[in-house]
């Protein structure tokens, strides 16, 4: 898969580790709604800066803060306020 860089932030795709241990499925392939444009996109082309203790991840039209996640040794936090939804594909039963 292609990914997107620039010069201070990476592609979505970043976030899949830290996601995994928090998530049973690949959270990049979800699907989000910005809360600040409406823009409907998957997690994986969010613009994900790194550069702090936790990942911030913004709109890729509107540079609203998506979403961001703090991992500590024993718990992680996810803060989804700047999603109005997220939708999460899941295996076939």
């Amino acid at each position: 898969m292609n990914r997107i860089q620039g010069p201070d932030f990476q592609d979505g795709n970043v976030l899949a580790g830290s996601f995994r241990e928090i998530f049973t499925t690949d959270i990049t392939a979800a699907t989000g709604t910005c809360a600040g444009c409406g823009t409907t996109g998957p997690v994986a082309e969010l613009r994900v800066y790194a550069h702090a203790p936790g990942m911030v991840a913004r709109c890729p039209h509107c540079d609203e803060v998506i979403l961001r996640v703090v991992r500590a040794p024993n718990a992680a936090w996810l803060d989804l306020r700047g999603t109005t939804a997220l939708r999460i594909p899941l295996p076939e039963e």
